[in-house]
């Protein structure tokens, strides 16, 4: 049996994870951290399924009462930083599936996981589809180097470009020189029409509202292209990416960021 904290519970994505550690047989969901409704149960929280559950507004105070194996972390990327730096030295499991993590707070968070010898994932994306689309993408860039990134997300999200995008761009450079695409004297004419520059590469971001979270990549050739793409259509698509996160984080004792890295 897992025990599991969920921070976020009233969110989009926190009550579908709510929903899916109730329903999974080796799941315990032993508490809930909401700054607004400390000292409640979920039950009492609107929308969210009939369960005594404590809620929390203080994650130190909820890691101490309830003494949880894994926190599963669905807020915003400030909060999930803070949050994921307080499980570690609570001796807490963090999966955290906010984005917007630099390298440097990577870095940070790595260094203290080994210090602790406890397993923690940063997942970009959750959704398995979107996880073998970055990696058929890293593949096709091995043979077809000039590429784009367009994504797609509602308009509530904080961070531009995604996570995705980003974790995507970052696999291709692994396996693709650097080089700039585009006529050598392209000039904007509007400032960003070109969208952000990684490497040579261009990632475009779009926000509107009823979209969920959606990615093309798309690959140019010699008189021929290639578009790797995926949608989610709702957000039970990122729970089956959530349950082997809090299953994997259990076996491991190091920072993971993304999922591609446990479903070899």
């Amino acid at each position: 049996m897992i025990r599991i904290v969920i921070a976020g519970p009233r969110g989009n994505m926190g009550k579908e994870a709510v929903q899916m550690v109730l329903e999974t047989d080796q799941f315990e969901l032993a508490g809930v951290i909401d700054r607004k409704n400390g000292g409640k149960t979920l039950a009492d929280l609107q929308g969210l399924p009939d369960a005594a559950v404590p809620v929390f507004d203080d994650p130190v105070h909820c890691f101490q009462e309830t003494q949880p194996d894994v926190l599963v972390d669905l807020t915003n990327p400030d909060t999930g930083k803070v949050h994921m730096k307080l499980a570690l030295e609570n001796g807490v499991r963090p999966v955290i599936g906010t984005t917007g993590f630099s390298e440097a707070d990577v870095e940070e968070m790595s260094l203290l996981a080994e210090s602790k010898e406890l397993g923690a994932i940063i997942a970009p994306n959750f959704a398995i589809g979107a996880i073998l689309m970055m990696k058929f993408s890293q593949t096709a860039a091995r043979y077809m180097p000039d590429v784009e990134i367009i994504e797609q997300h509602h308009d509530r999200k904080l961070d531009a470009p995604s996570g995705t995008a980003v974790k995507t761009a970052q696999l291709i450079s692994e396996v693709r020189e650097k080089k700039k695409q585009g006529h050598p004297d392209e000039e904007e004419t509007l400032q960003g029409a070109r969208g952000a520059d990684v490497d040579g590469m261009h990632i475009h971001s779009l926000r509107l509202p009823g979209l969920v979270a959606h990615q093309e990549v798309i690959f140019g050739g010699e008189g021929q292209t290639l578009k790797i793409r995926h949608d989610s259509i709702n957000r039970r698509s990122f729970m089956p990416g959530v349950k082997m996160a809090c299953e994997e984080v259990m076996r491991i004792g190091v920072l993971v960021y993304g999922l591609e890295h446990i479903i070899e």
